[in-house]
């Protein structure tokens, strides 16, 4: 199943310094000690409000934190932040700049963004080779994206950070008994008991340093030889080798060493870091505030506040509401930023939460993730491109088609089917078309592991009988 990503994007290709902690600056804006115990969260806020911006800001009363744990002790929460808050910075400053950069280029149409990694990372999962199996798979995209579109791709992976999963039900119900869902493994376990589904603060400390082992590992498979173009038959997973895909991918492969040893004959130097490195971004959903303050610090040279768990940061679409904690914490952080759009949002909405999120309309800073469904996409999208098109606002367009064509089998298995993905990334390319602006990218589910989790696909076709076989996720479906 994991070559019909691949297969995804064959198609698309047709139609892409210093830091200062936040508890150091000054009292008034460190406010390290998060004040999230039952006692004192209330469960709504007046209208949103408009003063100055600080880490802390989010927290106060006019703003609603959605989709927010309750933990039980206030002083283990301040214990595991003041650890988060003495830690080093997960990313750095010119890395985030240079991802907004490129960003910006694709928002005038010189490029194209491609997100992709695991709906929820794990503890348990966490290994080399799994990273490694997902970066390649990212390489092989991003390669065939760029050969196709004759464009930039920009590779940003869900990864080194992806933890944490808003859930439609606070509670789960098993044969009687209630307990708190499962949020990710940063706030509590998928053991379906009283003590696994206890939030528990140190959970963000793990994640810490499992986001920085991941991290490494990046870096080093992006600048270390890895990623060189002329491994790109390397890139092949294992058991795709042998399959119709594997084998479009060889000839693929063939044409691209073709130009490469032409290049290399008139002069171009083929062994220049531009063949043989790579930038590789990361990117979460911004949804646990406390992990994300403690982790936020000023840039010594420029003055702004970067959050530095990751080089980007999405809204998710339960979590966008205009008076949400989540809007007010990102749109002082100096990272790009993303917000997931369903079809319940309206174009006033929408230019209200751009509004918000990019005040001063800089290009590169906003891009809007849409996912709603084929039909819907076609139905709601064009009324959304019109609005920011008319208000003359600067976004990047990427699709989502994942996450509006989820849905549950009479045996109980969330699964995607493969048919829908396809068709709403159609739609998302004809509704483009359609109203001249530039569809700047694709966010993906994914994995590098041999899965069975979305029916169909052009690689062993999964149907709802053979899901059971490898099905893996902690969350929701892959491809």
């Amino acid at each position: 199943m994991k070559f019909s990503v691949t297969s995804l994007i064959l198609f698309s290709a047709q139609g892409a310094s210093a830091f200062v902690p936040s508890s150091m600056v000054s009292p008034a804006t460190a406010a390290t000690r998060l004040s999230m115990v039952a006692s004192s969260t209330p469960e709504t806020a007046s209208a949103t409000s408009s003063g100055e911006w600080s880490p802390s800001s989010w927290k106060d009363p006019a703003y609603v934190g959605k989709q927010m744990p309750v933990y039980d002790d206030q002083s283990e929460l301040d214990d595991a932040v003041s650890d988060l808050e003495r830690c080093a910075p997960l990313v750095f400053a010119g890395e985030v700049r240079s991802l907004h950069e490129n960003l910006a280029r694709a928002c005038h149409g010189q490029g194209f963004l491609l997100m992709g990694g695991d709906c929820a990372e794990a503890f348990e999962e966490f290994n080399v080779d799994h990273i490694r199996d997902t970066f390649r798979v990212i390489l092989q995209m991003s390669l065939v994206l760029t050969f196709g579109s004759a464009m930039p791709v920009i590779k940003v992976g869900r990864m080194a950070g992806q933890f944490a999963k808003p859930r439609s039900e606070p509670d789960e119900v098993k044969d009687g008994v209630a307990l708190p869902s499962y949020r990710g493994d940063i706030i509590n376990n998928e053991e379906f008991s009283e003590d696994g589904r206890r939030n528990n603060p140190h959970n963000m400390v793990k994640a810490y340093h499992q986001s920085a082992q991941t991290l490494n590992i990046l870096r080093a498979f992006s600048t270390g030889g890895y990623a060189d173009i002329s491994r790109l038959h390397a890139w092949n997973l294992d058991f795709v080798e042998d399959t119709d895909e594997g084998s479009r991918y060889r000839k693929f492969a063939n044409k691209v060493d073709e130009s490469l040893r032409f290049m290399k004959a008139i002069g171009i130097d083929t062994a220049d870091p531009t063949f043989t490195q790579t930038e590789f971004y990361t990117a979460h959903e911004c949804l646990l505030l406390p992990y994300e303050q403690a982790l936020t610090r000023m840039d010594s040279t420029t003055g702004k506040w970067y959050d530095c768990s990751a080089h980007m940061l999405w809204v998710g679409e339960r979590t966008r509401d205009l008076d949400s904690a989540h809007l007010e914490f990102t749109r002082g952080i100096g990272n790009p930023l993303g917000v997931k759009i369903s079809d319940k949002c309206t174009p006033e909405e929408l230019i209200r939460i751009i509004d918000t999120m990019n005040p001063n309309n800089i290009p590169g800073r906003l891009t809007i993730v849409v996912r709603m469904g084929a039909e819907k996409v076609r139905k709601n999208l064009p009324g959304l491109i019109r609005a920011v098109q008319r208000e003359g606002k600067s976004v990047l367009w990427i699709s989502d088609p994942v996450h509006g064509n989820t849905r549950k089998t009479e045996s109980g298995f969330k699964t995607r089917d493969f048919d829908a993905i396809r068709d709403e990334l159609r739609a998302f390319f004809d509704v483009h078309d359609e109203m001249g602006s530039h569809p700047g990218g694709v966010h993906l589910e994914m994995t590098g592991k041999d899965v069975t989790e979305c029916v169909g696909g052009n690689v062993d076709e999964v149907t709802e009988e053979t899901l059971g076989s490898r099905y893996h996720t902690y969350c929701d479906p892959r491809l």
